[in-house]
């Protein structure tokens, strides 16, 4: 019976899901009231509620109670699709190592798009990134420096035009800083770190994608030389659990 009734919470909560992208509600978008729903779908209220809680597991609505509240309809988050993706790791205990692996596939296709459908807007965004990296006190300030890095990256995935990489990315990005782990860099790595981006945007500029993804593929492996070189115990710890949105939790 309990069967039943949680199948039923899931169909109702497909054709929710369904009508939410058939009218193309933004995130913010006043869904319905529950009674409203009630009415529609001829469902029980803890039937219509399960529903609910399993659209908003999945990021995709928001109940707010009181006056102006209901059911709103949100965007689901990269860190909740990186929360799962690293629980999903962790119990299949994939070491941190792999994750880094994977940066490296990801990041030169990437970086290879870019080069080939990246703006000449998308390059000036690269190299303004670029000046402010270079002006950092990597020292003083970790987090502004790991945040530029993270901008830099992202810009990549952008002009990259594939919307699934990019979500990809985004989403091993999370779980691959090393931050995470206790990993820090230091002005020589800074400079290398500086440099290797110039020579990426660069290659971007040229429209050589061959270049910009072995550039990039250089980049990225650079870290984990870092971590072999420096963190080496941590190729073999698994990868971290990640709390929404983003706190590492174990």
């Amino acid at each position: 019976m309990e069967n039943a009734h949680r199948s039923k919470a899931e169909h109702v909560a497909q054709q929710l899901l369904d009508r939410i992208i058939a009218a193309r509600l933004k995130p913010g978008s006043s869904f319905a009231t529950e009674a409203e729903l009630l009415t529609q779908f001829n469902v029980s209220r803890p039937t219509l509620r399960e529903s609910l809680q399993l659209l908003e597991s999945q990021g995709v609505l928001e109940r707010r109670p009181g006056p102006g509240g209901g059911i709103i309809v949100r965007e689901p988050s990269i860190d909740l699709l990186a929360h799962g993706l690293s629980v999903f790791l962790r119990l299949h205990e994939v070491p941190f190592g792999t994750v880094l692996k994977s940066r490296e596939v990801i990041e030169p296709a990437l970086a290879f798009e870019a080069a080939i459908s990246g703006s000449k807007a998308e390059f000036a965004e690269l190299e303004a990134s670029i000046t402010r990296m270079g002006a950092l006190d990597v020292q003083a300030d970790q987090d502004a420096f790991l945040e530029e890095n993270r901008v830099f990256h992202s810009i990549i995935a952008r002009a990259s035009g594939n919307k699934v990489l990019e979500v990809f990315w985004n989403t091993i990005s999370v779980l691959a800083h090393g931050e995470h782990h206790g990993i820090r860099y230091s002005v020589g790595n800074q400079a290398h770190v500086v440099a290797a981006h110039q020579r990426i945007l660069d290659a971007c500029r040229r429209r050589d994608g061959e270049a910009a993804a072995a550039e990039m593929g250089s980049h990225v492996g650079a870290l984990e030389n870092l971590v072999r070189s420096r963190y080496q115990h941590l190729l073999k710890h698994p990868t971290r659990v990640f709390e929404r949105p983003g706190r590492l939790i174990a």
